[in-house]
């Protein structure tokens, strides 16, 4: 008699989004910290999580980096790295004063969303900034002007009450990891209520969103469940969920790793969608993939829409004493 062991394995399809993962901006935050490690010995501090990816943090931790909310919790004269998210300027200003060595791993993309809301504001215009509050980057990008300067509108609804003191000095800009979608109605909503409003030379979100999200619309479109393989605080990694379920994924789910996984979401299941956000380290993914294989008969088809090859400089940076050894 045959035994449930000996059974065939259920035939299963992975069809794996690409781009996926690590950006050019995320890579360059990580290698920030790992270089500061290396060349200084741990401890390295660094204010909030460097990129919202719990397995990315636990192992910087394991290499030296001690995460941190504020910086009243750095010992003075010590390294602090900020996040790739940006910090608004009373951060390095606190910095300077404490006379702590800093480097900035503030993404070039947000860095650039920066300097326009800072010219618009010198411009004499009022921001309005698209964005979800409470957001690192938000609170960076809000930062970076005085107090006012800067509206925060989430929402079409929120963008048909918003007002400004001078309708013809208006400007937008918005967070680089927000639905493109979404932020192209809240934006069309801008521009016919406010006519002069100036927008960016070139689309704030960037261009490992943008990718992520036509890459996992495009395997939502062929599969029933969608796995995004990302932590419950990135926002790049919640909008790609809403994208595959928008695009025709019959279920899309966030998922930390494999753990997470509820395998009764494979009921009547012959193609999974699998993708990661900006932030997930790719072996999360295969981890996934590997769970998949103890329990089906596994065939991935890699689904490539776009190919990226942004790299980002390091920045200088600090060196306090001689690394240890």
């Amino acid at each position: 008699m045959e035994s449930a062991m000996d059974q065939p394995l259920r035939p299963l399809r992975i069809l794996l989004a690409s781009p996926r993962g690590f950006c050019a901006g995320v890579d360059r935050a990580i290698a920030i910290v790992r270089r500061i490690l290396a060349e200084n010995g741990p401890p390295v501090y660094v204010r909030h999580e460097i990129v919202h990816n719990r397995h990315v943090v636990r192992e910087l931790e394991a290499a030296g980096a001690v995460f941190v909310d504020e910086l009243h919790e750095v010992p003075e004269g010590a390294i602090v790295v900020f996040s790739a998210h940006g910090v608004p300027k009373r951060v390095p200003e606190e910095a300077r004063r404490r006379r702590l060595v800093y480097a900035d791993a503030t993404c070039p993309l947000v860095s650039k969303v920066h300097r326009e809301v800072e010219r618009h504001v010198a411009a004499g215009r009022t921001v309005i900034l698209v964005g979800h509050a409470g957001h690192p980057e938000v609170e960076g990008t809000m930062g970076q002007v005085p107090p006012g300067a800067v509206v925060l509108v989430e929402s079409c609804e929120d963008a048909e009450r918003v007002t400004v003191p001078d309708p013809a000095r208006v400007a937008y800009a918005t967070q680089t990891t927000l639905s493109v979608l979404d932020t192209a109605e809240i934006v069309a909503v801008l521009k016919r209520r406010f006519p002069a409003i100036v927008g960016p030379r070139r689309e704030d979100i960037c261009y490992a969103t943008t990718n992520r999200q036509k890459a996992v619309a495009e395997v939502a479109r062929r599969a029933q469940l969608v796995l995004v393989v990302g932590a419950p605080n990135s926002s790049n990694s919640l909008r790609l969920v809403e994208v595959a379920r928008r695009s025709g994924a019959r279920r899309a789910e966030l998922v930390r790793d494999a753990d997470d996984i509820d395998w009764s979401w494979l009921e009547g299941v012959t193609t999974v969608g699998l993708t990661a956000g900006a932030s997930a380290p790719e072996h999360l993914v295969q981890g996934v993939i590997a769970a998949f294989r103890a329990r089906y008969a596994v065939a991935v088809e890699e689904l490539t829409l776009a190919r990226e090859d942004v790299r980002f400089k390091l920045p200088p940076l600090p060196r306090v004493r001689a690394a240890a050894g």
